[in-house]
């Protein structure tokens, strides 16, 4: 008497059946579904403000780290500015997952899975995606390492033109014949570029084959007085002239010159035409393959 019910369901003790009832479980029941998010609230407050705090102060932060990232990198001369936006957008992104994570933990979520499962994501468009991110790879490469600008010309096998557009998935030329290329840049970065207007000046080299009877002395010395009375050739590196070659029916005089690269083309030109008019005004030949046909009668 006066000990109670020691199978009442508000003592927490176990019934008959085995079942357990924890004391006030049937009114929460009973609540609505309102009520029961009042309920939620009231006990997870310190939580949810936590977990408020953390996003708004992470999105701040992670937002303010990109734009420094980005201003950094734009400041450099060493980055492209694709590359300071593609660098900048990869650190905000990844603050943004950083904080969307700190944000759950704050909940009680077990974030071990969330992040296993996201790497498990990444593993499969990573593989899905491969020749993509090469040519993404391939192009963060070549904008930081920068073998070519926009407006230079280069060849990398096959392919030979002016850089009009670096991306980070394609690269756009124009090739000398007018028509447009777009090449993959995992396809680029896998050639040996070359680049014809890096450097401010180039070398041009002739050789003009004259005959065995003809004057080797004579044929350097008229392409030589061809070189320096040409504006476009530099004095430093000095013109030089030599014997090239003996070949089967001439002997090779070569010319090596210096220029600018952007007298390249023209000065080729002009110096080939102005060799084979001189030696002709001062009677150098330049021999040809002849064949001659003996016909016996049988």
């Amino acid at each position: 008497m006066g000990r109670g019910n020691p199978a009442s369901p508000s003592s927490g003790a176990p019934t008959t059946n085995g079942e357990y009832h924890v004391a006030g479980q049937d009114q929460i029941a009973q609540i609505g579904i309102l009520e029961q998010a009042l309920l939620w609230l009231k006990l997870n407050v310190i939580s949810i403000a936590g977990a408020f705090a953390v996003l708004i102060i992470g999105l701040i932060v992670a937002g303010a780290v990109s734009r420094a990232v980005e201003r950094a990198l734009k400041n450099s001369s060493k980055f492209d500015p694709t590359v300071a936006d593609f660098l900048s957008s990869l650190v905000k992104y990844a603050m943004w997952a950083l904080v969307l994570v700190t944000v759950l933990a704050q909940f009680g979520v077990e974030t071990t899975s969330i992040l296993a499962a996201l790497g498990g994501m990444a593993l499969a468009v990573g593989l899905a995606l491969q020749g993509t991110l090469s040519n993404v790879a391939s192009g963060v490469m070549i904008l930081v390492q920068k073998p070519f600008k926009v407006g230079e010309s280069i060849s990398a096998g096959p392919v030979t033109g002016t850089v009009e557009e670096i991306g980070l998935f394609t690269t756009q030329l124009k090739q000398f014949d007018g028509l447009f290329v777009m090449v993959p840049n995992s396809e680029l970065w896998n050639q040996a570029i070359i680049n014809f207007t890096r450097h401010p000046t180039r070398r041009f080299e002739l050789v003009v084959g004259i005959a065995y009877g003809d004057s080797m002395e004579q044929a350097r010395g008229e392409l030589l007085s061809l070189a320096k009375a040409d504006e476009r050739v530099l004095a430093d590196p000095e013109p030089v002239t030599f014997v090239n070659s003996l070949d089967d029916s001439s002997v090779g005089i070569g010319l090596r010159v210096w220029c600018a690269t952007p007298d390249y083309l023209a000065l080729s030109w002009d110096l080939t035409e102005k060799a084979k008019a001189r030696f002709d005004d001062v009677g150098i030949s330049i021999p040809f393959p002849q064949r001659e046909v003996i016909q016996r009668a049988a």
